[in-house]
């Protein structure tokens, strides 16, 4: 049984996990191509790529319940490698529920609006691109927390289950 559950925590870690942080890696330069291009609102690859990133973190919930369920059948919930890819993988989720979600959809916005009447364009082009910088910077820490934790889960460093 237990290699049911560790079937599904690969494949939905495949499935679920993997696209969402590509997808997550993608939408900053997306936008800066399409306020670069003049494309504003009428680019709909950001917005299906935000949308793929809000679904799949909420799907992805599935991929550490999975791996629980795993981890209690083989009696290693108490591993170290494991409290930390748990702690690893609750890092990722916060940063992605706290920090890059609510930034892609502040730089969706940014194609809505535009430079904006309010400040001069260069200014506010000035401030839209630190603003992809940020989300490209974070959303690559996002990628290598997962990273982080796969090898973990390949590695498993003091593991008595054999690797």
């Amino acid at each position: 049984m237990a290699k049911l559950w560790l079937s599904l925590h690969v494949l939905s870690a495949i499935l679920l996990i993997g696209p969402m942080t590509v997808a997550a890696s993608l939408l900053p330069g997306r936008v800066r191509a399409a306020l670069a291009g003049g494309a504003g609102a009428a680019d709909p690859p950001a917005r299906w790529l935000h949308r793929t990133c809000r679904v799949y973190a909420v799907l992805g919930l599935a991929v550490p319940a999975f791996g629980l369920v795993t981890a209690a059948r083989m009696g290693i919930l108490t591993d170290l490698w494991l409290i930390v890819s748990l702690g690893l993988t609750l890092a990722a989720g916060v940063l992605l529920a706290a920090w890059i979600l609510p930034a892609q959809a502040r730089a969706l916005a940014l194609l809505d609006t535009g430079p904006g009447a309010d400040a001069p364009a260069a200014a506010t082009s000035q401030t839209a691109l630190s603003q992809l910088t940020r989300l490209s910077i974070v959303t690559g820490i996002f990628a290598l927390l997962w990273a982080v934790v796969v090898v973990l889960m390949i590695v498993r460093p003091g593991s008595t289950t054999g690797a």
